[in-house]
């Protein structure tokens, strides 16, 4: 498994722009698929983007896709998710996960962050 610490969420006026970061150690996270997902209060936790060891495939959420870019940086041992054209229902703890497989079921995930907080006024 590997370890990961997320950074970047912050509270932001809808239609503003953040950047999130989340940052591996331990085993080689260039071989693990990565995802960020997401938990508004009261609700499931929910999938937002997931993008492959290699960054070549990427998929996203219908509710963020054209707002939100996730991407990566194997050299540095960080994913990103770029959240753009924000609103107040992005507002949500947001967690990235590693995992074996490229996949948008959080189940299938073995390694979570414990996720910093993204709240957009209105």
């Amino acid at each position: 498994q590997v370890q990961l610490v997320e950074s970047g969420g912050g509270l932001v006026q809808a239609g503003g722009s953040l950047r999130l970061s989340c940052a591996a150690s331990g085993r080689t996270f260039s071989s693990y698929a990565m995802g960020w997902f997401r938990q508004a209060p009261r609700k499931e936790r929910e999938f937002v983007a997931t993008i492959s060891s290699n960054g070549g495939r990427t998929y996203y959420a219908d509710s963020v896709k054209g707002r939100f870019t996730i991407s990566r940086d194997n050299a540095k041992n960080t994913v990103y998710l770029q959240l753009n054209s924000l609103k107040p229902e992005d507002t949500a703890i947001y967690y990235c996960a590693g995992g074996v497989v490229l996949t948008t079921k959080p189940s299938l995930y073995g390694s979570w962050g414990r996720g910093t907080q993204v709240t957009v006024s209105s």
